[in-house]
């Protein structure tokens, strides 16, 4: 008889994933870019967090419908399958497990290891942060290889842990910034007019996608949670709101301990900086622990999600060895081959990243893309075919949930493949036609192995 995997998560560690894989890195990662995207534009970036939310909103309101009605093995590739077919499923499912959950889960490796690297002052590009990536891959692949219920808590102890910070500094920095009029400051100056329009704008809202993206990986364990299509639903909607909320309230409160221009000018130190003045050296620094380990939490998320890419494709009786790959360890009910196959995909991204974004000259030419920002908006083009299925199969939804949310989804996921365009340009291309290639590769393993039942 078959190992499966079983329903061992209850609803708070399913909003807890929503919101820890989601807040993390890249409030504090992306903070930065928004306010240079703008030229220091305090209202400019602001708007640009609030589109990127109001986008994974109405794609998160969507999805949320969607789970109240399918609930298999991987969340999205259960609504491709649905509303599209095995066959556009099973790509989406390969485009998952093989760029966009190891590329953010490598990138989340980097983040964490910079950040740490910050603490310490040592070389954030160089061998020490090249290694320590390595490193807080392989923990957090252990982690929930060994022990998925500890995985479980952890994610819900670093959510708490990441919280801290962020409201702190959200609530006290505003304080702060507004007795001593550097808040006001903020809001009155432009450092660079002239990128303060609507390109800058477009390049805001790109970056924020990363800071908002994660939120659709916590329907990757919709067969492991208890009563999923009444508790994903719930964690989707309750998880969207209190992001939108704390990262508002985080980007405000920076204005409160540096300026524009230092931010702008200290990219890598700019965080550390904006907690050390509002509150102390001490006390910024043991905030600044809490980012570290929040940075850790998300990728614990991702990590819990990239172990499930093979086996969603392999219990379907697609990809590569679907025998291999739907093994379920009977100890720690984990899909181990999976799992394994991941990390190595991890380890791959993680080098092209370190290659493409920090080696300098860059290793591979004009194929030296962003993989934090490009794979997130290409599943961005991934959604629109449910999107459209959703409205012409659901005849038995309301007008609202047939129609509305659907169509604003759609105009939220065109909005943003345009504003990765109009921010990546060329890189676009060279970046589609890697996608193009890793997508041929997966056809041929469309069919799977034919295995007795």
């Amino acid at each position: 008889m078959e190992n499966k995997l079983k329903e061992k998560y209850g609803l708070g560690v399913a909003i807890c994933m929503v919101i820890g894989i989601v807040i993390g890195s890249g409030v504090f990662f992306k903070a930065e870019k928004v306010l240079a995207a703008t030229g220091g534009s305090q209202p400019l970036g602001i708007l640009a967090w609030v589109i990127g939310g109001a986008i994974m909103m109405v794609c998160a309101g969507t999805f949320a419908i969607m789970a109240t009605r399918y609930s298999y093995v991987n969340g999205l590739v259960d609504y491709a399958e649905s509303t599209c077919g095995g066959t556009y499923a099973y790509f989406v499912g390969w485009f998952m497990a093989v760029i966009y959950y190891p590329t953010l889960t490598s990138v989340l490796a980097w983040v964490s290891s910079r950040f740490t690297c910050v603490l310490f002052g040592w070389d954030e590009v160089g061998g020490a942060s090249l290694a320590l990536s390595a490193f807080f891959l392989c923990a957090s692949f252990s982690l929930n290889a060994l022990s998925p219920r500890l995985a479980g808590k952890f994610q819900v102890s670093t959510t708490i842990i990441k919280l801290i910070p962020l409201f702190l500094m959200g609530i006290i920095g505003l304080i702060v910034g507004l007795r001593s009029g550097m808040t006001a400051e903020n809001f009155s100056t432009v450092v660079e007019p002239a990128k303060a329009n609507s390109h800058g704008l477009l390049t805001a809202v790109v970056a924020t996608a990363f800071a908002y993206e994660g939120w659709i990986i916590a329907t990757s364990i919709n067969a492991e949670l208890k009563n999923s299509k009444k508790n994903l639903p719930i964690a989707l909607t309750v998880g969207s709101i209190v992001i939108i909320v704390i990262y508002v309230l985080y980007y405000v409160g920076l204005t409160g301990g540096v300026t524009n221009a230092q931010m702008m000018k200290s990219s890598r130190e700019a965080t550390k900086l904006a907690f050390t003045t509002v509150f102390s050296r001490a006390g910024g620094t043991l905030l600044y622990v809490f980012v570290v380990i929040s940075c850790l939490g998300t990728l614990n998320g991702l990590m819990l999600a990239c172990s499930r890419g093979m086996y969603s494709l392999a219990c379907r009786g697609r990809g590569p060895k679907p025998a291999l790959f739907r093994e379920v360890d009977p100890v720690s009910n984990m899909p181990t081959n999976s799992a394994a196959f991941g990390l190595l995909l991890c380890g791959a991204w993680l080098l092209y990243f370190y290659g493409a974004q920090l080696a300098d000259p860059a290793w591979f030419g004009p194929f030296s893309f962003d993989i934090s920002e490009l794979p997130i908006v290409t599943i961005y083009a991934l959604y629109l075919p449910i999107f459209i299925s959703m409205m012409i199969k659901e005849k038995d939804l309301g007008f609202g949930k047939r129609f509305v949310m659907p169509i604003l989804a759609l105009c939220g996921s065109v909005f943003m493949c345009y504003a990765a365009y109009v921010a990546h340009g060329v890189a676009v291309f060279w970046y589609l036609l890697l996608f193009a290639v890793i997508m041929l590769v997966g056809a041929f393993f469309r069919g799977g192995e034919k295995t007795a039942e």
